[in-house]
């Protein structure tokens, strides 16, 4: 009698932490809230856009021949490539205290208005305050559209050169 009871309650101990595992994930509609999906050909050369995901404004600059052809090694680094055009994507939220900073266009730089703060058109940071350049939210790029939110190779492939994301 001790063995079957011993049996069931192991059983029912293992059904039970199944479905209290299932209560703690997700749920579908909140998994499909995470991604957001950009069609990056309708961006224009040097024409700040900016998105939204999970409630941040997402920083999208497509780069001109000029932008690519002056940046150094580390700017370039944290360009996203789609079919051969150079992309800025990132959280448009200051590092230091998450202020939005503005963009000028013809300085092609973002300024932070709360502490003067400044990052160049790759994102990094010129004049502190901040301690890093702008955070680039998780992405995974499929053709010419790019999946905000989902890890693909291309942001793995960022992460293991050093790029701080």
């Amino acid at each position: 009698m001790g063995k079957a009871f011993g049996a069931v309650a192991g059983v029912g101990a293992v059904g039970s932490l199944v479905a209290m595992k299932k209560s703690w994930d997700p749920l579908p509609s909140v998994k499909a809230a995470g991604f957001t999906t950009l069609d990056m050909s309708i961006y224009k050369e040097g024409e700040l856009v900016t998105e939204k995901w999970r409630g941040k404004p997402i920083f999208v600059l497509k780069k001109t021949a000029e932008m690519v052809a002056k940046q150094t090694e580390n700017q370039k680094a944290r360009d996203i490539v789609v079919n051969g055009e150079h992309y800025m994507v990132a959280i448009g939220l200051c590092t230091h205290l998450g202020c939005i900073p503005g963009y000028n266009p013809d300085e092609q730089s973002f300024l932070c208005a709360c502490h003067g703060g400044m990052f160049d058109f790759a994102g990094d940071v010129t004049k502190a305050p901040p301690p890093r350049g702008f955070d680039i939210p998780p992405f995974k790029i499929e053709g010419s559209k790019m999946i905000l939110g989902e890890v693909g190779p291309e942001y793995e492939a960022m992460k293991n050169s050093g790029v701080t994301l």
